[in-house]
């Protein structure tokens, strides 16, 4: 997949430490919100119902390897690039920049399931959902 997606986020005072710099769970905080704003972007939702049926995207796997620090007031670009979409799951990587230069790298795994009365049960990735992801 070669397509991106990208969204700018700058880090607030509250998401620093006393030295300024951000704190690493908000950058899996942020790759949320990005894949969530690229995910409306292409018309589909964190929760949608398709066919009578609740489907949400549970994350299955999430990694995120850092380079540099983001402090605060850094404008973070977070870009996201869909590396790939399997039967019933999606994997995208996000970039973390400022100013051009990289300051951290994540990947996150989701899941298509389906949620029925507070269970939820992994399905394949409805084709009319699947043509909005791959840019089709």
């Amino acid at each position: 997949m070669t397509s991106t997606f990208s969204v700018t986020h700058r880090v607030q005072f509250s998401e620093t430490d006393m030295a300024g710099v951000a704190h690493f769970s908000n950058f899996f905080r942020w790759m949320e919100e990005t894949e969530h704003a690229f995910l409306r972007s292409v018309g589909v939702g964190v929760s949608i119902t398709h066919n009578g049926a609740t489907i949400g995207w549970p994350r299955v796997n999430a990694t995120c390897d850092f380079m540099h620090p983001a402090r605060f007031e850094d404008e973070v670009r977070c870009e996201l690039a869909v590396q790939r979409i399997g039967e019933g799951s999606i994997t995208h990587e996000v970039t973390f920049t400022v100013h051009g230069e990289l300051i951290a790298r994540g990947s996150m795994t989701i899941a298509c399931c389906t949620l029925v009365e507070g269970t939820m049960r992994s399905i394949p990735i409805p084709l009319a959902i699947r043509a909005r992801l791959s840019g089709g």
